[in-house]
């Protein structure tokens, strides 16, 4: 299994998947053009891809879409409310739609998407299972109980690390986007990934924090937080801080 994190953050999200020889990007958030060549670094042919998995509508997740999908005619697999709510939704081939609402097979691996709490129609994260199993939860105000199953025993977890709440607090965004961040359809706090984590029954071989917001995060604050967390649990996890401009990977 590979899962590598191209980019992750407000600017722009997307994961690459392989798993027993199925190929699978998470997300499009980033140019069609960087989605290639970041592939391409990791010796991937985009075009080889078995799919894309998008997990909401919002910009940050689909901005390069529409020109992967003219480019490579790649089956695009989402909830039938978020092909509704996206803004490229009339750019995109009715032949690559793939509404989807329980798990599916794709090309030897299953794919299970579960709902999570986010300000979107009908946002998911996924569990993909395999001779291995990995699970990605990112744009998230809180871990429901659904959620916190649909993470456990996966052998590579992707969960978002958004903010430190009082650097949020103390920081400079207005009054109802701090609001709208801290609430249970925002976004997760350190502190919460962190309890995530202590709460699984089986922890995994690597953990990837994601989503970090630039202004109300830093990478050492978000790692310290958790680890911090964690070792006053009894809890040793090895974990990897993505980036918004870096793919971060692990085989």
């Amino acid at each position: 299994m590979q899962v590598s994190v191209l980019a992750s953050g407000s600017k722009g999200n997307a994961v690459y998947v392989e798993m027993d020889g199925c190929r699978l990007l998470i997300d499009a958030g980033i140019s069609a053009t960087r989605i290639k060549k970041a592939l391409a670094a990791l010796d991937v042919d985009a075009a080889t891809l078995d799919g894309v998995l998008i997990t909401h509508e919002h910009r940050d997740h689909i901005a390069g879409l529409t020109t992967l999908s003219k480019w490579y005619h790649l089956p695009i697999f989402t909830r039938r409310a978020t092909f509704e709510h996206m803004s490229c939704r009339a750019q995109l081939p009715a032949e690559c739609l793939c509404p989807i609402e329980d798990g599916f097979r794709l090309n030897g691996v299953q794919v299970m998407p579960f709902s999570t709490s986010h300000d979107a129609a009908d946002p998911v994260g996924y569990r993909i299972q395999g001779s291995k199993c990995m699970a990605l939860a990112t744009d998230l105000g809180f871990v429901t109980a659904s959620v916190q199953a649909a993470i456990d025993g996966a052998d590579v977890l992707v969960l978002e690390a958004n903010h430190d709440p009082e650097v949020l607090k103390n920081g400079s965004y207005p009054w109802p986007l701090k609001r709208r961040i801290l609430s249970n359809r925002g976004h997760l706090a350190n502190s919460d990934a962190a309890w995530a984590l202590a709460r699984l029954r089986k922890q995994p071989e690597k953990v990837f924090l994601a989503h970090l917001s630039e202004e109300n995060n830093r990478p050492e604050l978000a790692k310290d937080t958790v680890q911090g967390i964690l070792s006053r649990q009894g809890i040793a996890i090895d974990f990897a801080v993505t980036s918004q401009t870096e793919t971060v990977s692990m085989m």
